[in-house]
């Protein structure tokens, strides 16, 4: 019987996909205890650090569809941690703004990206970190790369 922990190909592709669903689940039972999930943290982020922002934007930025923002911002509204209003220069546009309610759990949230991080590379050779970035960024910007021209193309 295969050994189900391991990923099926040995490849650079199959582990980062591994450290991938790895970190996710820390970062999700990170912020569970705290009654948000992954997403809604990153929209929080987002909106402490970046400030009030139409909610297109947001959704753009962090390469969230449309329909999956609009259901993230309408949980964070009704637990009064974001405040949605109309855009005065384009009412179909809203713009999206942390509430004080939100500034407070924000203050007490631990930062689950630097949790992984640091569960996963403290210690870690930075030549070899610095490899791994390197190598994962190029291959990355190939598939976009790729994925653009035959968008184009068809």
């Amino acid at each position: 019987m295969p050994d189900e922990s391991q990923p099926q190909h040995d490849s650079v592709g199959a582990w980062a996909k591994q450290y991938y669903f790895a970190s996710r689940a820390l970062i999700e039972a990170t912020l569970r205890e705290h009654g948000i999930g992954p997403t809604q943290w990153y929209v929080l982020h987002q909106l402490v650090n970046e400030g009030p922002t139409t909610q297109r934007e947001l959704a753009l930025a962090l390469k969230i569809e449309r329909a999956t923002m609009s259901g993230v911002v309408s949980t964070l509204v009704r637990k009064g941690l974001v405040a949605q209003i109309p855009d005065a220069a384009d009412q179909r546009q809203r713009i999206l703004s942390i509430t004080a309610v939100g500034r407070e759990l924000w203050a007490g949230l631990p930062d689950p990206v630097a949790r992984a991080t640091a569960l996963s590379f403290d210690g870690a050779d930075p030549a070899e970190l610095a490899v791994a970035r390197h190598v994962l960024k190029e291959a990355t910007e190939r598939l976009l790369a790729h994925m653009a021209a035959e968008e184009a193309a068809g």
